[in-house]
């Protein structure tokens, strides 16, 4: 398996950063599914100032950022070859890094979502992606990843943009039963009620919405749920982007991707409907030992 992995300077400069929190947390699944990681100039320098190079972990040193190393994980998401092919991309942003919206990162999670491929950016969210790796693999379930799995506790957002609002629900009643799981559900306007009545067609209780709706995108249901999220009070968010429209609520959705990557160790992210399938089919699996 081959991942890109860059992470903004925040997140790698001691070893108590963002970076070296995950790869502490989830270096033996890496090393148990065999993922080789194409790093990065200045994130890999960074991992290799900090001791974590070892023989048993597989890693490929890319350019700097500034002489095109980003964009080169932007062309192997999209395929360069066998050997130059990235199965996704770890991409631990910080929201107030201008580098995080260059075109090469935007251009990096646009690629992701088209080719349904996991981009992730958080630490919350990475070591979820091992997790549900090593459950798909067939390992056994990881402790230390069971306050991800914890539903009962969470609230989950679900949000899909116009043109992905099929996908969503196709989503939910293949996995309704995942979904029930959660403490609580959100979702913005036009989602959340297609997803009450769909959730009520099921049997859910009629008198009881399925989940919690907000405003709109457009009138500000991004920001509210956004405002959750950084409260704690939102702990994944499924959202399904569509990568082929312009959207004029642009900010809107920019402001929910910023609050999720500053809770980066309490928030998890999905953006692509293959990518958010395969985690259910591995919460599924887990929850059943």
């Amino acid at each position: 398996m081959l991942i890109g992995l860059a992470a903004n300077r925040l997140h790698h400069h001691d070893g108590t950063a963002a970076l070296f929190r995950w790869l502490r947390a989830s270096g033996k699944g890496l090393r148990e599914l065999q993922v080789s990681l194409h790093v990065v100039g200045r994130t890999f320098d960074a991992i290799e100032r900090q001791g974590f190079l070892d023989d048993r972990t597989v890693l490929l040193r890319y350019p700097y950022g500034r002489q095109g190393g980003l964009m080169k994980l932007v062309a192997e998401v999209v395929g360069m070859g066998a050997e130059r092919t990235l199965d996704g991309a770890v991409y631990l942003i910080d929201p107030v890094d201008p580098s995080s919206v260059f075109p090469e990162a935007t251009a990096l999670k646009r690629q992701c979502v088209i080719h349904g491929k996991p981009f992730i950016s958080t630490v919350a969210s990475a070591r979820d992606w091992v997790e549900n790796e090593r459950i798909h693999a067939g390992l056994p379930a990881d402790a230390g990843a069971d306050d991800l799995h914890a539903f009962a506790g969470q609230t989950l957002a679900l949000i899909a943009h116009d043109a992905m609002k099929p996908a969503m629900l196709a989503f939910a009643d293949e996995h309704f039963d995942v979904l029930a799981r959660f403490g609580e559900r959100v979702a913005t306007g036009t989602t959340g009620q297609r997803l009450n009545e769909l959730a009520w067609s099921r049997g859910w209780p009629s008198d009881t919405p399925w989940v919690t709706r907000y405003q709109s995108g457009p009138m500000g249901g991004d920001a509210q749920i956004a405002d959750r999220v950084l409260e704690g009070r939102c702990q994944r968010a499924i959202f399904f982007e569509d990568p082929h429209v312009a959207r004029q609520h642009e900010a809107d959705i920019q402001l929910l991707e910023r609050a999720v990557t500053t809770v980066t160790d309490q928030a998890v992210c999905i953006t692509a409907p293959r990518v958010a399938a395969r985690w259910a089919t591995a919460a599924a699996r887990r929850a059943q030992g």
